[in-house]
């Protein structure tokens, strides 16, 4: 197959910097969407993969899976898009598209196997899939989403992770003018909570660890704060939330949070993968009947309605624009937590 050498950053090795790369994008086929990378979000997956954090990333790897920009190019089948079009990719590329889970729009659960925008199973040529740390990419239609008109397009490119993965389980779970939401964490993700559980017409709590985020809580949308570290605080709020959404990237107690669940109450873990930091005490849970569940990112149609939503409620992500010559220092910024609330590449940068 014939292909197009572009200009990317990527790293060789996890103890090495991202650094200018070149990668090969193959050449449009008939289904596929040829895509001028204008900005790319930076999410906590991309330093974990090229740290090599989860022990399975394939060298060199070029990261970013939240990627905006304009159409070049369309193959000959291709209805979907025009050359010019405004458009994203997020974190899948691919899909088997005949399971059952493909065939509920739940590419995210592809029972065979999704194909991520980077590290994965590159079936054109071969090798891993190279993300939007780069020039342009090549994608297949029905994985390509529309970005509506009007709405920031830096602050859109978090939407395709961030977004996708509170939106999924806010929906899953029904959640509407009536609900009654908690959000532990404000960072990457917990802020896009608050703001798409306040765009459902919800009742929003943040749970934070630390006073002083009230301004910066409320700004976005919640309705009030409980410090989670105030026994008093969370005394008070046992029993009162139809769903809470735990977005904290490390291990911690999950306890406390059964308990402020309202009966028939659902807890869903979106920020950590691994093992409990203590044992979940289930007496909370079958005496009360709530749920302690987990939800990953969303599948095409989704994600596409979650577009449509922030298009029609001006929803984006607050980011910072950097230059993708600054991705090192964002990384160490990142684990930090020295971000508010996404870090996004200028990809016009990128020469």
């Amino acid at each position: 197959m014939n292909t197009t050498t572009v200009t990317a950053f990527g790293t060789h090795a996890p103890d090495q910097a991202l650094e200018n790369i070149q990668i090969p994008r193959r050449e449009v086929q008939a289904d596929d969407v040829a895509i001028e990378i204008l900005y790319c979000g930076v999410c906590h997956s991309d330093l974990h993969f090229a740290k090599n954090d989860w022990g399975f990333t394939t060298y060199p790897v070029v990261p970013g899976h939240e990627i905006v920009g304009k159409v070049t190019a369309v193959g000959n089948a291709v209805t979907k898009y025009h050359v010019g079009d405004t458009v994203a990719v997020g974190c899948l590329v691919d899909s088997c598209r005949s399971c059952s889970s493909c065939a509920q729009d739940l590419e995210q659960y592809c029972l065979n196997g999704f194909t991520g925008t980077y590290g994965g199973v590159d079936k054109f040529l071969g090798g891993t899939t190279h993300g939007g740390y780069s020039q342009s990419i090549v994608v297949d239609q029905h994985f390509v989403l529309r970005v509506p008109n009007g709405l920031d397009l830096a602050g859109v490119a978090p939407l395709l992770c961030a977004g996708i993965t509170t939106w999924s389980p806010l929906r899953h779970w029904n959640v509407g003018p009536n609900s009654k939401v908690a959000v532990v964490g404000l960072g990457g993700l917990g802020h896009m909570a608050i703001k798409l559980a306040k765009g459902l017409g919800a009742d929003v709590t943040l749970f934070s660890r630390s006073a002083g985020k009230e301004a910066d809580a409320k700004q976005l949308g919640a309705d009030r704060i409980i410090i989670s570290t105030d026994p008093e605080a969370m005394a008070a709020a046992a029993g009162t939330f139809d769903f809470i959404l735990d977005t904290v990237p490390y291990a911690h107690d999950l306890n406390p949070y059964v308990q402020a669940l309202a009966v028939s109450g659902s807890l869903v873990v979106v920020g950590y993968l691994g093992a409990l930091e203590d044992q979940l005490n289930t007496m909370p849970m079958v005496f009360s009947r709530k749920t302690v569940a987990g939800s990953l990112i969303g599948g095409i149609a989704e994600t596409q309605e979650l577009l449509d939503f922030c298009g029609e409620h001006n929803i984006v992500s607050d980011v910072e624009v950097i230059k993708m010559q600054e991705i090192n220092q964002a990384y160490e910024r990142m684990l930090k937590s020295d971000v508010r609330y996404r870090f996004v590449i200028d990809m016009s940068s990128l020469t």
